[in-house]
């Protein structure tokens, strides 16, 4: 067989056997084109409209010269065109990178020029600041996003255009690009709670493989009707609750705020049965009047992740949706981001575990030199999977660090009990370091929350002339609740060593918090920095 007969061979062997985000879109529709896919703002699409969008959309960047390798980022709050870009940049071998809308203008400008973005699309409440985070690049492509067709925009946008113009009558036919499963197609930064945003590579096999483990551990299908409030440019909302969704073809509303009353309403008007949210926002459902009025009695399956959720909480919500099972995922961005899941049947027996390792990840804990601990030891968490990203972008010597001996380095502190169930210990940049010997904020955190009254607590070590690191606890009460530092003490100090319960305590009207709902301990370190000697 001839050299040119064997290439078109491996050709349409590879197109044959390809599974791309842009193909994942495609079968649904060809399996359930009229089932209603999507809602947002009063607008509702079934499978067959949203494909068409998406090939209209594709159809006009093709036509503005986007091509395969292109870094396009994307800003805005949710909304149906934010699903659309998705599956539009998916299609034509576009990278997709999506930038948390509370960045500063620096931190833009960073991301654009680390990223070499050669794209930018925003909503209109955005565009603006990417075009002044644009100065040290030279963009190709500036659209604007979730307008009507034929709206003008302001001369500030000079050199922008509208997406719905772009698309208007544009066909709605498949893009066939030449792609391959391992090709790159987002790129999330990090949160940067620690440090620089890091951008991490996520490939199309990455994506699709992390869905397969979202929907058989967390027991997704396609009957299920999702409310879609947390911001989709982090990866939790984004890639293990939309994408595995449109993957089996499930029905989901989205929301551009998650606002307590919001989710509520939606809740009961849409009869949802799935919703995802960190424990942060858990908690501000709970604490809202409106927990008690409306008719939750639909949601069926409730999620928690992005950070640890408080035992009395959970034990809180169970308490009060009776319908409802729920399940701790775990993970970060670097893994697309679903590494461990603990199921609904072992949320009691396995309090405050993170479960066991999904479908397609192979988990182990280590000590520094790589080595694996004993069960019951703290060690490292380190993860194998198809779900790792390919890499940080243009960053080899920290892509090196984390995938040191041949596994993912997560960061995190854990023990593996003898059943093989994970449970978080701490960030190792979270372990406080008191008088020579080391406290889990977590398990301080833990028992302040078993206190009547409290609301949210995070702990933090700070710098202390004799401890070196003081445990340091700052609080937000229930509405209608008075704590003193004595009470906090003295309750710490019926559950707690001696040497864990906090030397100071604050109290606050709120904790600092990313959009994904995780508390930013380097802010609480930087704002109380001089408590512990004052």
């Amino acid at each position: 067989m001839s050299t040119n007969v064997m290439n078109d061979l491996n050709q349409m062997l590879k197109r044959t056997r390809r599974n791309t985000l842009g193909d994942l879109l495609l079968r649904t529709r060809e399996r359930m084109p009229e089932k209603f896919a999507l809602a947002y703002e009063g607008q509702r699409l079934n499978y067959a409209e949203l494909d068409d969008l998406v090939n209209q959309t594709a159809h006009a960047f093709v036509e503005k010269g986007m091509k395969k390798g292109d870094m396009i980022t994307v800003m805005s709050k949710n909304s149906l065109d934010f699903v659309v870009l998705k599956f539009a940049l998916a299609r034509i071998g576009a990278v997709m990178i999506p930038i948390n809308y509370m960045l500063s203008v620096e931190d833009v400008s960073y991301i654009l020029e680390h990223s070499k973005a050669n794209g930018l699309i925003a909503s209109k409440e955005y565009a603006l600041i990417l075009e002044q985070s644009a100065e040290r690049i030279s963009p190709q492509f500036k659209f604007v996003m979730d307008t009507k067709e034929d709206e003008q925009l302001s001369s500030e946008l000079s050199g922008w255009m509208t997406l719905s113009s772009a698309r208007k009558g544009k066909p709605t036919n498949f893009i066939d690009a030449d792609l391959e499963d391992d090709d790159l197609a987002h790129v999330l930064y990090t949160s940067g709670t620690e440090s620089r945003p890091k951008g991490v590579m996520l490939s199309h096999k990455s994506l699709v493989s992390e869905y397969m483990s979202c929907i058989v551990d967390g027991q997704m299908e396609n009957q299920d009707v999702l409310v879609h409030a947390l911001p989709m440019y982090h990866s939790a909302q984004l890639h293990v609750f939309l994408g595995p969704s449109i993957y089996l073809g499930s029905s989901g509303i989205i929301l551009p705020n998650a606002t307590p009353e919001s989710i509520l309403k939606t809740i009961e008007k849409e009869k949802a049965t799935q919703l995802f949210c960190p424990p942060t926002v858990w908690i501000a459902l709970l604490r809202h009047p409106d927990f008690e009025k409306r008719d939750l009695s639909s949601l069926e399956k409730c999620y928690y992740g992005a950070a640890i959720m408080p035992r009395e909480v959970l034990k809180e919500l169970s308490e009060r949706l009776p319908n409802a099972q729920f399940w701790n995922f775990y993970g970060q961005t670097e893994v697309a981001p679903l590494a461990t899941a603990l199921q609904p049947e072992d949320q009691l027996r396995k309090l405050g575990s993170a479960g066991k390792p999904t479908l397609n990840v192979q988990t182990k804990l280590v000590d520094d030199e790589g080595n694996e601990v004993a069960r019951g030891e703290i060690g490292e968490i380190v993860h194998r999977t198809p779900h790792a990203m390919k890499g940080y972008l243009n960053d080899p010597e920290k892509t090196a660090e984390v995938f040191k001996n041949g596994w993912f380095h997560s960061g995190d502190l854990g023990i593996m009990d003898e059943e093989g169930y994970v449970t978080i210990v701490d960030r190792k940049k979270d372990m406080i370091n008191t008088g020579g010997v080391n406290v889990s904020s977590r398990e301080v955190e833990e028992a302040i929350y078993e206190l009547e009254g409290v609301s949210e607590v995070a702990v933090v070590g700070l710098p202390d002339e004799y401890w070196i690191e003081a445990v340091t606890a700052i609080i937000v009460t229930k509405q209608g609740y008075e704590l003193t530092t004595e009470d906090v003490q003295s309750f710490c100090g019926q559950k707690l060593s001696k040497f864990k319960v906090p030397k100071y305590i604050d109290f606050t009207d709120s904790l600092p918090k990313n959009p994904s709902g995780k508390v930013l301990k380097r802010s609480l370190r930087d704002q109380y920095e001089s408590l512990a000697n004052n």
